[in-house]
């Protein structure tokens, strides 16, 4: 059995703003143009000296300097996760227009997720720890840790001081976040800050997810993450993520919101059974869940976002849950983050801003550098060449570990 919720009835839940860094990209038209044009932000690993590991590629977000960006008093009380966390808060809001004193404080929360806390920081701190004593160590190492700070954060440096919330699910977070603002939002709060950001590409960061076994051990950066592919042999580790400004439609029209992206129109998650019980994945159940929450057929959807994990046996049973929901190469599948790698908590959201995109564009990125895929998946992959298509409906999967699964449909926001 799965365990799974949906949200329930409400009034509708828009994007008017989003703020994204990802290893190609730093705002949403840069990343956008570059996942369009199969620009890739994986390389070799440089933070730190990678050459004794197995594996040595990643995403990197190269050229950002926070203190171009932040106050200096942020700086030594912040990992680089936060850093990214709080410019793309800033950017989220100021492409909302959400001018000081619009709302109440109270009217508007926070709800981000996290899946590596401040690996960075902790590294540094602990480092000085064992070789200089306790007394070196930062008193911010209390906090800049903590799977909540990016919440914490954002919401003292914008005054947000109403329903907020941090969740945890490896890659499956980021969804899980939304979703839950969308919740926060349908509950009453007119506005929620929402989305996620990762980053531990430092050497303890570095172990924690070459533990796992399915990080890409390959060389060339063109090759190293190929989701969907026959020649799949992991995923590349990636930082960054978005955050995105969701309002209720009818509270952003009352404020006069210059843009709206898209609606958030449904969610839903489910966990995994135990491993060998022979019972299959909930990923095909979350999806549904998600449908079924927006008030969606399946013949609906004009495209997905997957998870695509790059790993064989993981790839095979997203494109079944994929044939269970919707059919043997019925939808167009994509998986834009071949090109950034896998931001763990970042990776969702990031996809839902893709998702918006081709809504407002009438096209499909492609996935990456993929070239052959199994012909047993039977799915529609996006390959090669964005596909020009009218999309008013995506659904964005994501798969966490230890069995977490979300999924959240996007649709273009359409007049009252």
């Amino acid at each position: 059995m799965t365990a799974g919720m949906a949200t329930g009835a409400g009034g509708r839940t828009v994007v008017t703003g989003i703020g994204l860094l990802t290893p190609n990209g730093f705002g949403l038209e840069e990343f956008w143009q570059a996942t369009l044009e199969r620009r890739s932000g994986i390389g070799p690993l440089t933070r730190f000296d990678a050459t004794r590991y197995p594996a040595r590629l990643a995403g990197e977000i190269d050229g950002f300097d926070p203190a171009s960006h932040l106050p200096a008093r942020l700086l030594p009380q912040t990992d680089v996760s936060t850093q990214l966390a709080l410019v793309a808060s800033d950017w989220a809001l100021q492409d909302a227009k959400v001018e000081s004193g619009g709302y109440a404080d109270y009217d508007m929360g926070v709800v981000t997720a996290n899946a590596c806390g401040g690996f960075a920081f902790t590294h540094r701190e602990f480092h000085k720890l064992w070789s200089q004593g306790p007394d070196s160590v930062s008193v911010y190492e209390s906090f800049a840790w903590f799977y909540a700070v990016n919440t914490g954060q954002i919401s003292i440096r914008n005054g947000l001081r109403g329903p907020s919330s941090a969740l945890v699910a490896d890659q499956a977070g980021g969804l899980d976040a939304v979703g839950h603002a969308r919740r926060t939002v349908r509950a009453g709060t007119p506005l929620v800050v929402t989305g996620g950001v990762d980053s531990a590409l430092d050497p303890w960061g570095w172990v924690s997810q070459l533990a796992d076994g399915r990080v890409s051990h390959a060389v060339d950066p063109e090759h190293a993450y190929l989701p969907f592919d026959t020649h799949a042999c992991g995923h590349v580790p990636g930082e960054g993520g978005a955050l995105l400004v969701l309002e209720d439609a009818d509270a952003a029209r009352h404020r006069g919101a210059h843009q709206v992206y898209g609606e958030i129109a449904g969610y839903g998650s489910t966990f995994d059974p135990p491993p060998g019980s022979g019972l299959p994945s909930g990923l095909a159940r979350a999806a549904e869940l998600a449908l079924a929450d927006a008030g969606v057929a399946a013949a609906q959807v004009d495209v997905v976002f997957a998870d695509g994990a790059g790993v064989g046996e993981l790839d095979r049973a997203e494109a079944a849950a994929i044939n269970a929901v919707f059919g043997p190469r019925s939808v167009p599948v994509t998986v834009p983050k071949a090109l950034t790698g896998r931001m763990h908590s970042g990776a969702g959201p990031v996809d839902i801003c893709a998702a918006l995109l081709s809504i407002r564009d009438g096209v499909i990125p492609p996935t990456g550098k993929v070239t052959r895929v199994p012909a047993e998946y039977r799915i529609d992959l996006v390959r090669e060449e964005p596909r020009t298509a009218r999309v008013s409906c995506a659904l964005v999967l994501a798969r966490g570990r230890w069995g977490f699964n979300s999924a959240v449909v996007v649709r273009e926001a359409l007049p009252r």
